[in-house]
């Protein structure tokens, strides 16, 4: 029976066995291969069993599917191959196929959260790992990504349209002063009369 088997640390060694025709791995619960990973999807590929072949359907998912390091939409998994969902790397597993057939690939160190740093692939595009919230850290120091760190705060844009309108609003309620002086000025000299 194939199996597949996460090879990333942290859930290294945890497997599961591909029983069914079609098996989702994503993100949430109500996948049949859950893993609880940001950069895995919620709904991140599918594994179908066509006869002897493991074939691997991604599903649109954010950070992209490959088999070793290519990206792919829908592609044979062999058994020792390296599927990587996101951050996530698995590896196909069979009964013929001693689980060392194929050595897990050197841990690499994680990116900084605030740097995700793209790696290209055939078509020259990039996939970036998206980042999830602010870290308790940044709460604590009081800067958190994205904002104006210089302590000068937010600058007052300058507005040409707003301009014109408040000195329009002046002239108009100048002349409205005017108006109410003179005829108070007649109401009061056509009285004294």
């Amino acid at each position: 029976m194939a199996k597949l088997v996460i090879l990333s640390s942290g859930m290294a060694g945890r497997s599961h066995d591909l029983k069914v025709d079609r098996t989702t791995i994503g993100r949430v619960d109500d996948n049949l291969f859950p893993i609880a990973e940001a950069s895995v999807s919620s709904h991140h590929c599918e594994v179908l069993l066509r006869g002897a072949d493991v074939v691997i359907h991604d599903l649109n998912s954010t950070n992209g599917t490959f088999i070793n390091g290519e990206k792919i939409t829908e592609s044979v998994l062999k058994p020792g191959q390296t599927l990587r969902l996101g951050q996530v790397e698995l590896r196909l597993e069979t009964e013929g196929t001693p689980s060392s057939a194929a050595p897990p690939p050197a841990a690499k160190p994680a990116a900084p959260a605030s740097s995700p740093s793209p790696s290209p692939n055939k078509k020259g595009e990039s996939t970036i790992v998206m980042q999830q919230g602010v870290k308790l850290t940044e709460l604590e120091t009081g800067a958190p990504r994205g904002f104006d760190t210089a302590g000068k705060g937010f600058s007052k844009k300058d507005n040409k349209a707003n301009k014109i309108f408040l000195i329009a609003a002046i002239v108009v309620g100048v002349i409205i002063v005017a108006l109410v002086l003179v005829a108070l000025m007649k109401a009061g000299s056509s009285s004294n009369q």
